[in-house]
């Protein structure tokens, strides 16, 4: 969510008023997009600028994707410049309302664990990784920087490992241990006079921010293209040619599945779906030159999709609705292993 470009190599205002223009053009990316840029004034340490535009989206008449995850990124960026008490009231509310979503908890516990609140910062992880885990389930990869953020506030804590801090330790795919990463005696040696212990604490260094990237990263998801039932009868009305490739909405909806399925059994990362809509489909024809009737548009409309910000991860988490919008809870629809 947060760019991880140097502040020197970027001019973050401009990116930031870019990002706004682009904004303005597609409101419906809106919300992405100034994520983004409100990022990027961070980055360039204009932090009131920031929390403007997070207030703005939080205002917005239209419905937010992820409300409760720009109210931690606002609550995190208040802090940070002197409103501590505001800031602690929109993570209590965030807290309250528990969200489904991992990326609202990691951002609270870590604003708390910047601040030294190590024990609040621990409760804060252990109470979304409870929410979002389920037994015996392997996590979906979303929920790792709980786990890691829980593991490193539990090892400066001196608590002992349990069964989360195993599995985080397994979920760990970096050369240098959890262990080794989060031990709090690491601090001592950037004061060493000794090269060899500074060299072996650079490295350390390195490999921690590697796997913080890693974990905080949205990777571009290979994306998939879905049509709501409306959305796609509007379609083959008006561009009868797009028959072949959707022959029913059923035999869509299953093959959207059996895609992805078939991308996650092969290794592929990162899987999402991408909703189209004719309005939106025909402004990517013109953009592009070509009409809609052009089969080979499709993909390269889910791509830019996608790059918009408007992916939903693939597959669901335990107890969410179906992507294909029925209602029904993804196990029990399209998730089925019927």
């Amino acid at each position: 969510m947060r760019p991880d470009t140097p502040a020197e190599n970027v001019d973050h205002h401009a990116e930031a008023a870019r990002l706004e223009r682009t904004a303005a053009l597609y409101p419906e990316d809106a919300e992405a997009l100034l994520l983004r840029a409100a990022a990027h004034l961070e980055l360039a340490d204009d932090r009131p600028a920031a929390s403007a535009l997070y207030d703005h989206l939080l205002s917005s008449a239209d419905g937010l994707e992820n409300p409760q995850l720009i109210r931690a990124l606002k609550a995190s960026n208040l802090w940070e410049y002197g409103h501590e008490a505001e800031a602690r009231a929109i993570i209590e509310g965030v807290r309250m309302s528990a969200p489904r979503d991992p990326a609202p908890w990691v951002i609270i516990a870590e604003a708390l664990e910047s601040h030294d609140e190590l024990e609040a910062a621990q409760e804060t992880f252990t109470e979304g990784a409870r929410l979002l885990l389920t037994d015996g389930a392997e996590p979906p990869r979303a929920t790792h920087p709980l786990l890691f953020g829980r593991h490193r506030v539990r090892r400066m804590l001196g608590v002992a490992h349990d069964e989360w801090d195993t599995l985080a330790d397994t979920l760990h795919s970096m050369p240098v241990s959890l262990d080794e990463l989060h031990d709090p005696k690491r601090v001592w040696s950037l004061g060493s006079d000794n090269p060899a212990e500074l060299e072996a604490e650079i490295s350390r260094l390195r490999a921690e921010l590697g796997a913080y990237r890693e974990a905080l990263s949205r990777p571009f998801p290979v994306a998939v293209l879905h049509w709501p039932a409306g959305e796609l009868t509007e379609l083959l009305s008006a561009y009868p040619s797009l028959d072949a490739e959707y022959p029913t909405h059923e035999e869509h909806l299953a093959t959207i599945e059996a895609s992805l399925r078939e991308l996650s059994a092969s290794g592929t990362p990162n899987l999402g779906i991408v909703t189209g809509t004719v309005p939106s489909y025909e402004a990517f024809a013109a953009s592009e030159g070509s009409s809609p009737n052009d089969a080979t548009l499709l993909p390269q409309y889910a791509t830019t999709l996608a790059a918009r910000g408007r992916a939903t991860a693939w597959p669901p988490q335990t107890g969410a609705g179906c992507w294909c919008g029925s209602g029904a809870v993804y196990g029990e629809c399209h998730g089925s292993a019927d």
